[in-house]
């Protein structure tokens, strides 16, 4: 409870079922020994009836047993069995062409499955499913194939949809990724989705979810910085932060040490440098990181600066989050922040 806020604020949060708790604070109901997430849709407990727990497990050694209606021992999307399900599917075929009439034959809603992943993610099933079928054409326009090859590749009738998925995901049209460039762009996969990784020989410039909807703006002004010098491919540092990843996810790795390139100002970069310097398993609040630099009045300044990171967890932002305890905006999405932030404690 001491790194809790008040029992007051936290009842106020799930009466009103405030997602930005998700991750940070657990209810339990003394009346029916059963824990939840504080979005739960059950009926609400008394407050008098309420025990607060920073952590599932914390809960569960108080003797209680977990909701099942709001699955609060994983992440949010997880209680979630229709985004369980599909997500499921999307792994297991990558290439599928989804349509909503392949919903409907499951037996679901197409209206429904689009405010869930919406809710979840940020985006529709359907758009998650074309992302994932992106990652085809990038491996074969990597390869020095053609444009038509990679269209099909990826599964586009349409020349032109291939064209505006691609432009959308990088920021250029794939021909103008052919040529050979000083920076390479290739996609990385991770438990929490794709990644667009951006290297030279010597450093990590640019580190996305393939989601983001900054993404394509971040290439286009890192293109203009560097005189447009992207082009698809990788090179040992992409193998690197590659493997750095992947002992990250699975729990034998909670510092990156790739070697980095920083494009901001001098005060964009202190504050980069400072948020590489929170262990895994803690959190700062924007005040905490602006006073570590020196300029504690500068809590909004240090926010953005946290909002242009173009190094997403090599530069951990998703470990700041608000005074109160809340998850505050993160723009991999808050579903991703919330399960970073859970799997760091095992670092812990």
């Amino acid at each position: 409870m001491l790194d809790l806020p008040a029992p007051d604020t936290l009842y106020a949060a799930l009466l009103q079922r405030d997602p930005t708790y998700e991750g940070r604070a657990w209810v339990g109901v003394t009346t029916t020994g059963i824990f939840c997430r504080l979005t739960c849709p059950a009926r609400k407990p008394r407050p008098e009836n309420c025990r607060w727990f920073a952590d599932p497990a914390e809960a569960q050694r108080a003797g209680f047993r977990p909701c099942r209606r709001c699955w609060p021992v994983g992440a949010t999307a997880e209680g979630d069995r229709t985004v369980t399900r599909l997500t499921a599917a999307l792994r297991d075929d990558p290439m599928r062409r989804w349509s909503e009439a392949d919903l409907v034959a499951m037996g679901l809603h197409p209206s429904t499955v689009r405010r869930a992943f919406r809710r979840h993610f940020g985006q529709s099933f359907l758009q998650m499913a074309r992302d994932a079928r992106l990652r085809g054409g990038v491996q074969t326009l990597r390869k020095g194939a053609a444009v038509i090859d990679a269209q099909l590749d990826a599964g586009f009738d349409s020349a032109s949809g291939f064209r505006s998925a691609f432009q959308r995901l990088f920021g250029h049209a794939p021909h103008h990724l052919r040529h050979k460039a000083d920076l390479r762009a290739d996609w990385i996969d991770t438990p929490l989705g794709g990644m667009i990784a951006i290297a030279d020989d010597d450093a990590l410039h640019l580190l996305e979810f393939v989601d983001r909807k900054a993404l394509a703006e971040g290439l286009r002004k890192l293109s203009a910085m560097v005189g447009g010098r992207i082009g698809l491919g990788r090179s040992a540092i992409t193998d690197r932060i590659e493997a750095e990843l992947a002992a990250y996810f699975a729990g034998r790795q909670p510092r990156f040490s790739v070697p980095v390139r920083m494009y901001g100002t001098d005060f964009q970069r202190r504050v980069w440098q400072e948020l590489q310097a929170i262990p895994a398993g803690q959190t700062r609040s924007y005040a905490e990181l602006a006073a570590q630099i020196g300029r504690p009045t500068a809590i909004r300044a240090v926010a953005r600066a946290n909002a242009t990171n173009r190094l997403a967890l090599v530069v951990p932002c998703h470990r700041v989050i608000g005074a109160d305890g809340r998850l505050s905006g993160y723009a991999g999405g808050l579903w991703r922040k919330e399960k970073l932030i859970q799997a760091e404690r095992a670092y812990a």
